[in-house]
């Protein structure tokens, strides 16, 4: 009988904890799924575009948690009325240079305008038969990545047009409490630096459109802006934390590692040393026919990388159609480094890019180049360049930023949504 009752105890006692575990929250899995924002328009807010004549502003990395774009996803729903998709730089399918203009084109007799060829802003006439706007893209979380500019002027075309603007947030690509870098002086505004951030911001894409319009930078009397927020996103994860599927937003970003480099790392664009273009590690390998690997590892190893593992590297850039038609030293052997992160909570990209930079312009003096209009624009601020040629340590830039950095967070902190 005792040990009928001790049974007893013990199932009664494993039943308990099985139904504890079924509860909200207390299940790991469920509990840290992330809910996108497009998966919450189709599941909980699809009333909100039923019978609407729909401009989406997506491409093939414009997915829902299931791997299917939104625009597939879309067109299978009754009462859905696609008029038009607007694509940003790359074009729709992901598949067009940087840099490079793409042209107007179709997909499932839908027809889509380019954002990145003789309009960068939706049009009068493209948006004349459009009366609700969808704009659901990934963002890698730095500001001369141009997806955040298409963002810019579709809601200034919106607001001008008297289109409601719906925004489907996505994580930022490297987390969102990461921020540094030089804030964008608004003297040097192009279409890689729009709007006064840092190169790193911390934010997603839905915050910055609330940030964009409570400070007014569209230059709208009023905007229409509805965010669909995101479930269970950490500002502090990883985007690997959550399991899901992966679409290259850009040709030159084929993994979050990559997204986590590329702050720092583009910065190279506006010299004459490779930033691994051309190869199939772009940014994770950088170089020039006359870097010395063991000398430059060396000084970046006396000035620190925190997070980051360095070996030497050497590669040829060669032309990849649709990811880079004319890469520097095109089918020159090139000398450099390889990175790789090895703590993401470590790594802070802007200020290793600042390092390398230093290092490079110490010991390579005479061969080691800027191309200084786009350096600054890539920068923000012509200050950034003109500090490494006056050989201003990695230490004093950094905190040359601090007061800048210091209001835009003040800033920031009102529109941040999670």
């Amino acid at each position: 009988m005792e040990k009928l009752k001790l049974y007893l105890f013990i199932f009664l006692l494993i039943s308990f904890q099985a139904c504890e575990n079924r509860k909200p929250g207390n299940n790991t899995e469920v509990h840290n799924k992330l809910i996108l924002g497009s998966d919450k328009l189709i599941h909980e807010n699809i009333r909100l575009i039923k019978n609407k004549k729909l401009g989406i502003v997506a491409n093939r990395a414009s997915i829902l948690s299931n791997g299917v774009t939104l625009v597939d996803t879309l067109s299978k729903i009754n009462g859905i009325n696609i008029r038009a998709i607007f694509a940003p730089e790359h074009g729709y399918s992901i598949n067009v240079s940087a840099g490079e203009n793409s042209s107007d084109s179709a997909d499932k007799n839908i027809p889509v305008y380019s954002l990145y060829g003789r309009y960068r802003k939706p049009s009068p006439e493209m948006l004349k038969d459009i009366d609700l706007i969808i704009y659901d893209l990934q963002d890698t979380g730095t500001r001369f990545y141009t997806y955040i500019t298409t963002l810019f002027y579709v809601m200034q075309a919106a607001a001008e047009n008297r289109i409601p603007l719906i925004v489907l947030d996505r994580p930022d690509l490297i987390g969102g409490s990461n921020v540094e870098g030089p804030v964008l002086n608004t003297d040097m505004r192009s279409f890689i630096g729009m709007t006064p951030l840092p190169i790193v911001y911390g934010m997603t894409v839905g915050e910055l459109a609330e940030l964009f319009a409570g400070e007014n930078w569209i230059e709208a009397d009023s905007i229409s802006l509805r965010i669909i927020k995101m479930s269970n996103w950490n500002r502090k994860s990883s985007f690997a934390d959550y399991k899901l599927p992966w679409i290259n937003p850009s040709p030159n970003i084929p993994d979050v590692e990559t997204a986590l480099i590329y702050p720092g790392m583009a910065l190279l664009e506006g010299t004459n040393v490779s930033e691994g273009r051309g190869t199939e590690q772009p940014f994770k390998v950088i170089g020039a026919p006359f870097i010395n690997p063991a000398e430059l590892i060396n000084e970046l190893d006396s000035l620190g990388h925190p997070g980051l593992s360095i070996k030497p590297a050497h590669f040829i850039p060669v032309k990849l159609p649709g990811k880079a038609d004319k890469p520097k030293y095109e089918n020159t052997r090139c000398s450099g480094i390889q990175l790789k992160v090895e703590k993401s909570d470590e790594f802070k990209p802007v200020d290793f890019g600042i390092r390398l930079l230093f290092a490079l312009h110490k010991l390579y003096p005479e061969k080691f180049k800027f191309e200084p209009a786009f350096f600054d624009k890539l920068a923000g601020d012509k200050s950034l360049r003109k500090m490494l040629m006056l050989n201003r340590t990695p230490l004093a830039i950094v905190e040359s930023w601090k007061f800048g950095i210091k209001r835009f967070l003040e800033k920031r902190f009102q529109y941040l949504l999670y």
